[in-house]
């Protein structure tokens, strides 16, 4: 261990958590696991815990089972689930990831823009795709989609991040309102591009603007879900100088930690997961402050746990969201982003009440 870090471990929260934060991650682990198989089993056609067990052991050209089951588990559920699943991780570990760069628990890339600026980028596809953006979607191909909403959301993290911090120091007042004006903005360019757009380049944006897993296939899934677990994988490298951080940029210098470096890198994965997820599913909010917030109070501050909790937490909320939309309305399925909206707001305004209980404003 280094200097920098033994520094840092020296500042943690006296006594060993770590049998209880492995044993959090553990569960987690095991609960995603278990709604991913509920998932897969709930719909029109109800299928059993055990059968779909079975019929994911059979493989997706068994002839054990009828074809009509092996069908929906193998085409129409499993691909939605598992991008639920990696989705919800990636928006879960966004938050985390710019709670740390932020040092506030408030910090979440829906509330604060980004998600509105990855939108944006995707709506601007969908409608400049077949002219002024033509060369550069016919360049991208599948990815097109993808990396238009990642450029939209890395412009709002560094618009964010340039407004919201002066000497190193992070306003969550300025944030909140910057964050409020930026998705204003992404709103208004969102408006200008609607009065332009087709009928079906309008379903589309309302897609975008609601959140939503229909339509998830194979396909889908092997263009962005690379993306989404190189994000899972690169993120643990953040952990030790996000702790720093705590301390100040200032301490955390002094620790031997290259302070700009982590925060440009902090800054690109919170738009590449953002962008990332917004790509496939839409504009699906809350989820990168409910989860992480949770989890800091179950497996404590260190980022070297919060992480990956926070990416398990978060694949097994969205899952769950998701389930719920397709079963709530049933046979219509509500946007899955009205669900996360349902189960966030109310949490987001309880920590704003906590916040000025514990300051005074």
């Amino acid at each position: 261990m280094s200097a920098g870090e033994a520094s840092v471990a020296a500042h943690r929260p006296a006594g060993d958590r770590s049998l209880q934060q492995a044993v959090a991650i553990a569960l987690l682990a095991a609960a995603l696991v278990f709604v991913c198989i509920l998932a897969i089993g709930v719909g029109p056609a109800a299928l059993p815990p055990g059968r779909v067990l079975a019929i994911l052991a059979a493989g997706p050209h068994g002839t054990a089972y009828p074809l009509g089951d092996t069908v929906i588990v193998w085409q129409i559920r499993l691909p939605r689930v598992l991008m639920g699943a990696l989705i919800g991780a990636t928006l879960a570990l966004a938050g985390a990831v710019m709670q740390g760069l932020f040092r506030n628990p408030l910090a979440d890339p829906g509330i604060v823009g980004v998600s509105s600026g990855a939108a944006l980028g995707a709506v601007a596809m969908i409608v400049l795709g077949g002219g002024p953006l033509a060369p550069v979607a016919l360049l991208l191909g599948p990815y097109a989609l993808l990396v238009a909403a990642f450029v939209g959301g890395l412009l709002a993290t560094l618009v964010l991040y340039v407004i919201a911090t002066r000497g190193g120091l992070t306003s969550v007042a300025t944030m909140l309102l910057a964050g409020i004006a930026l998705g204003a903005f992404a709103a208004a360019l969102t408006g200008l591009m609607i009065f332009g757009s087709t009928d079906t380049q309008l379903r589309d944006i309302t897609f975008w603007s609601l959140g939503g897993l229909g339509g998830l296939t194979w396909t889908k899934l092997f263009v962005t879900a690379p993306v989404m677990l190189a994000i899972l994988v690169a993120a643990p490298v953040l952990a030790r100088g996000l702790d720093a951080l705590v301390l100040g940029e200032a301490e955390a210098f002094h620790l031997g930690f290259r302070v700009q470096r982590l925060k440009r890198l902090a800054i690109f994965l919170v738009a590449a997961a953002t962008g990332a997820a917004v790509a496939v599913s839409g504009s699906i909010g809350f989820v990168g402050i409910v989860v992480p917030h949770l989890l800091r109070l179950a497996v404590g501050a260190d980022h070297r746990f919060l992480l990956p909790a926070s990416a398990l937490g978060g694949g097994v909320l969205l899952v769950l969201a998701d389930m719920g939309a397709r079963t709530l309305v049933a046979p219509a399925e509500l946007p899955i982003g009205i669900i996360t909206a349902t189960l966030g707001a109310p949490f987001f305004l309880w920590l704003l009440l906590q916040r000025r209980a514990l300051t005074g404003v």
